[in-house]
């Protein structure tokens, strides 16, 4: 099978920073261990983001227009025809409604990134924006098939942090290790104000490493700020963000893209915003009790930092307490959920005449190994039962389909705010991850279109592939129970667990 291209339109430069470009390079690793291929549309860049992405394996083409006018969405979109990409992913303040349509028009889907619904409309076929205050508020003007992928839940994470899974933060009682990352330019340089407020700090036994981006203009300023401090310490283009992350007790940081990835490790830190568009996750992460909220980079002072960065040395109780909310917020599995909404998977409401393949499905020798009454299923009880599920307003069958061809059935069935979930997929379907992305795809739907806050799922301790594929969409493992008289493995998906 010939890689399908995932094209990537993104900019960055020093006043921007590298963010968008960070974010999408999280998607592109994860199209690529999808087996696929990416290439980024670029009409700016920075050096260090072009060896990064060369070293990415990861090609770069160059877009001569301006930024987001049409000129830029034809290029973009003759790009994407060359590389035979059926999907084109669009992040970045520059381009709006109009830019959007074009995309669509020239026969492309379209998933557009954003922070805070500044477009007029939005057209595309998918929304994602990874924020704590993302609403579907932001989106009234969208058009109705366009799918919404709202929260935490959708947070990109780089390939480098899929190791880190399953760590636990240990905190210690007095924190002495700190982290200072202000993204990849910092073009106000508030890095200087970080490390003039720790020289504050009166403990001798202090150990701070800045991670600054190569992009960032004041690194000769900061060398010389640095000088022979003792337990001070600066690397460029770190390539051990996560190890650095799970070394710190704390971090002073942006409000940026690596603030998800410090949720993930369950790092305390001090925001900032740098950028507008940070504002409102600085103070939702401080409501949230995630975070303290320094504010804006530019009201902030030295002593104001030291101060905070004071308290939140001091304190293992509110350290403990923001670790643990923030891993609750992001689960890592942003990615995998964003490429299952790519992969060529539809999902439609089951209908009667989807009848005759699901009993071929379930009368399957795997699928009767697998479920709690392993009989043979006939005909008449068959119909019976799926034209009670069409007919019960608390059951929601889903058929997943590729290209056309009904690969697979996902149900639920819904008890007040819980549902109980199963799937199956035809025998032909098995062995390429379809049904993970089945799950993401009808879980995510049924969330938007009901009010179920816990999906449970109920599966036999011998099924290593449902057991997988349940713990690969980010349910949690609970007790045991006891269904039709046999042991079962008890798996429960919350609603707001990453939201």
């Amino acid at each position: 099978m010939i890689p399908k291209t995932l094209l990537i339109r993104a900019d960055a430069n020093v006043a921007m920073g590298t963010g968008h470009v960070m974010r999408c390079l999280a998607l592109a690793q994860a199209w690529q261990d999808s087996g696929g291929l990416a290439v980024f549309a670029m009409a700016e860049t920075t050096p260090s983001l072009e060896r990064r992405l060369q070293q990415e394996e990861i090609e770069v083409e160059s877009i001569s227009a301006s930024a987001g006018t049409a000129d830029d969405a034809e290029q973009t979109s003759s790009i994407a025809a060359q590389k035979k990409s059926d999907w084109i992913v669009v992040d970045g303040y520059q381009f709006g409604s109009a830019y959007q349509a074009a995309i669509k028009t020239a026969g492309f889907k379209l998933l557009f990134l954003d922070d805070y619904g500044h477009a007029d409309r939005y057209y595309a076929d998918l929304v994602l924006n990874q924020n704590i205050h993302a609403s579907r508020s932001l989106y009234e003007q969208s058009d109705p098939s366009t799918w919404l992928l709202l929260g935490p839940r959708y947070a990109m994470l780089r390939r480098e942090f899929r190791p880190w899974r399953n760590w636990r933060r240990v905190i210690a009682p007095v924190g002495r290790k700190i982290l200072v990352t202000m993204g990849g330019s910092d073009p106000d340089n508030l890095t200087a104000r970080v490390i003039e407020a720790i020289g504050k700090l009166s403990d001798p036994n202090l150990e701070t490493v800045i991670l600054a981006g190569g992009s960032n203009p004041h690194l000769r300023m900061l060398e010389e700020m640095i000088g022979e401090r003792t337990g001070m310490s600066m690397i460029v283009d770190s390539p051990k963000m996560s190890e650095w992350m799970a070394w710190a007790d704390v971090a002073v940081a942006a409000a940026g893209t690596t603030f998800w990835e410090m949720c993930f490790l369950g790092l305390p830190s001090l925001l900032t915003a740098l950028a507008p568009n940070q504002e409102a996750v600085a103070a939702n992460a401080e409501r949230m009790e995630i975070a303290c909220n320094l504010g804006k980079q530019d009201g902030v002072g030295a002593a104001t930092i030291a101060e905070k960065l004071a308290v939140l040395l001091g304190s293992e109780a509110e350290r403990k307490k923001q670790s643990g909310n923030a891993r609750k917020v992001v689960d890592g599995r942003g990615s995998s959920r964003v490429i299952a909404f790519l992969s060529g998977l539809d999902l439609r409401l089951t209908v009667d005449a989807d009848c005759k393949i699901f009993w071929d499905w379930a009368n399957e020798p795997e699928a009767r190994a697998a479920s709690f009454r392993p009989e043979q299923i006939s005909w008449e009880e068959h119909a019976k039962w799926f034209r009670s599920r069409l007919a019960d307003p608390q059951a929601i069958l889903y058929t997943g389909t590729e290209a056309g061809a009904r690969v697979g059935e996902v149900r639920y069935q819904i008890q007040g705010k819980r549902a109980t979930v199963s799937i199956s997929l035809g025998a032909e379907f098995r062995g390429r991850g379809l049904g993970g992305k089945l799950m993401v795809l009808a879980t995510e739907k049924m969330f938007q279109d009901s009010d179920v806050d816990f999906i449970d799922a109920y599966v036999k301790p011998t099924n290593e592939p449902s057991l997988r594929l349940f713990e690969g969409a980010g349910f949690e493992r609970f007790p045991a129970e006891v269904i039709e008289a046999q042991e079962a493995a008890h798996f429960v998906l919350e609603r707001n667990a990453s939201t």
